[in-house]
């Protein structure tokens, strides 16, 4: 099992940057996919962005993609959300995931989740 700790949330204009980082507990994180998601008031918890556990591979939404760059660091067990050029659209609760499976970029594959880090961007 894995706990997993958002931060680097905030208020930002928009154009601005942002970097969230996610925390991970345990001693097998470089093990699991990890994927961020978010969810804006009112409605459905979206995919942002995936990266695989062995290959680092990356896949992104296509609202973020060329925006938003998901990385991880091993030695750190955590991985990053680096945000720029945002949008008052990308204002959301930002939530880190984890899964052992392949990971996709459906909610239901990640049994593992943080707490959500607000992100709030002003037009």
């Amino acid at each position: 099992q894995v706990q997993l700790v958002e931060s680097g949330g905030g208020l930002v204009q928009a154009g601005g940057s942002l970097r969230l980082s996610c925390a991970a507990s345990g001693r097998t994180f470089s093990s699991y996919a990890m994927g961020w998601f978010r969810q804006a008031p009112g409605k459905e918890r979206e995919f942002v962005a995936t990266i695989t556990a062995n290959s680092g591979a990356t896949y992104y939404a296509d609202s973020v993609k060329g925006r938003f760059t998901i990385s991880r660091d091993s030695a750190k067990n955590t991985v990053y959300l680096q945000m720029i050029t945002l949008k008052p659209e990308d204002t959301a609760v930002y939530y880190c995931a984890a899964t052992h499976r392949n990971p996709t970029s459906s909610s239901s594959t990640y049994p593992y989740w943080g707490q959500g880090t607000q992100v709030t961007v002003s037009s």
